[in-house]
């Protein structure tokens, strides 16, 4: 969808970073001693066929699938306790901020101050992301409360294309002048739905919370602003990445915590199939606007994949691309779902020159696809 509203920027960014890091030894220690007990503990079912023998693991392994290093957590505990293989948290009472809110809040902040902007600035509060810790009331009203933000808020959950999607509703307040300021968040709270047990998945997902500010350009008072020329978001249902943890598990006796109620997929599917869409996608859409990919001065891809990444601009670019014009993060801090794609615009988009060209772009579960053309103002 082109701009034709009045100029519509993105005038701030923030980040949360736990203080808790797991190094993929440190993931894949712990993984092999369980795998080791586990295989030990059930020989006998193992050598009659009844259950398989978990494989092991290794680190070299972790970064060569995936190009991830290390994740930030919001907390070790429990991860790394064979006997547990889970984080442990402490449950919060009704009247204290979730910790959700917490990690949004923290990251709000820092946009707003990035974008000079006050909460009786702001009209509206999306928090968009993977998973939400409850129901309701949503995570975005406690945020708004926590912020002294007046006006409305609303959660919403697309997986992987959660940032870009909630980015897509704000402009759309914006151009429809229901809102004149909009802070999207996006608190990816991810490792309570990791399973540690999976050697395929275990090593895949790292928390953190990033938020930006949208607003119509004659209100902004950043210096380091970028106007939005067009959005575009597709769908298209897969099941190839998948978590069924809801509140139907009650109703139909499942065990709620099963290995399906936890991410998991079909990974070299995903790989093959999702990659094509997504170069395919963000080319109609810069061709919709009048812009070659190599008109694109920096892509902010979905850290998901490095290999994904690499596919996605090889399709797009070819051979040879300069690492800065596709930056990634993904080797500190893993996959964040829908955070990071904006976790890499926070931190690159600051030296990029007035009418330089940038892409924001998710892909994952839906599949689902989301962007966002940018120019530096």
């Amino acid at each position: 969808m082109k701009n034709t509203s009045p100029s519509i920027v993105i005038s701030g960014s923030g980040i949360w970073t736990p203080a808790n890091v797991i190094t993929n030894e440190e993931l894949v220690d712990s993984y092999n001693a369980y795998a080791q007990k586990f295989n030990a503990d059930h020989q006998a079912d193992i050598e009659s066929g009844e259950m398989e023998e978990k494989p092991l693991s290794s680190a070299r392994f972790i970064e060569k699938a995936s190009g991830i290093r290390s994740r930030y957590v919001y907390t070790k505990e429990g991860i790394l306790d064979i006997d547990r293989m889970r984080p442990k948290f402490p449950e919060r009472k009704e009247d204290e901020l979730s910790n959700q809110a917490e990690i949004a809040v923290a990251a709000a902040r820092e946009a707003m101050t990035a974008a000079g902007k006050t909460a009786a600035d702001i009209d509206a509060v999306i928090v968009s992301c993977a998973y939400t810790q409850r129901a309701y009331p949503a995570i975005a009203i406690e945020v708004q409360h926590e912020l002294g933000i007046d006006g409305f808020g609303f959660d919403m959950l697309v997986a992987c294309s959660a940032a870009t999607f909630g980015l897509h509703r704000a402009y759309d307040s914006l151009a429809a002048g229901s809102a004149k300021c909009v802070l999207a968040i996006n608190p990816e709270l991810v490792t309570p739905q990791v399973n540690y047990c999976d050697r395929d998945s275990h090593f895949i997902f790292g928390d953190v919370s990033t938020a930006v500010i949208m607003e119509w350009a004659d209100t902004c008072t950043s210096e380091n602003r970028y106007e939005i020329l067009g959005v575009k978001a597709m769908t298209r249902f897969s099941s190839n990445i998948r978590s069924n943890f809801g509140h139907m598990s009650r109703a139909t006796d499942a065990d709620p915590y099963g290995w399906d109620k936890l991410f998991h997929q079909a990974g070299r599917k995903v790989f093959e199939e999702v990659s094509p869409i997504a170069a395919g996608h963000i080319s109609e859409h810069l061709a919709s606007l009048d812009i070659t990919p190599r008109e694109v001065n920096r892509f902010w891809l979905h850290q998901a994949n490095l290999n994904m990444n690499r596919m996605v601009i090889k399709q797009l670019l070819g051979e040879d691309v300069p690492a800065d014009k596709t930056p990634t993060i993904i080797e500190r801090y893993a996959n964040t779902a829908s955070a990071g794609s904006i976790i890499a615009f926070h931190f690159y988009n600051q030296d990029l020159q007035k009418g330089d060209i940038g892409v924001i772009c998710s892909f994952g579960a839906g599949y689902s696809v989301g962007s966002l053309v940018l120019r530096k103002q």
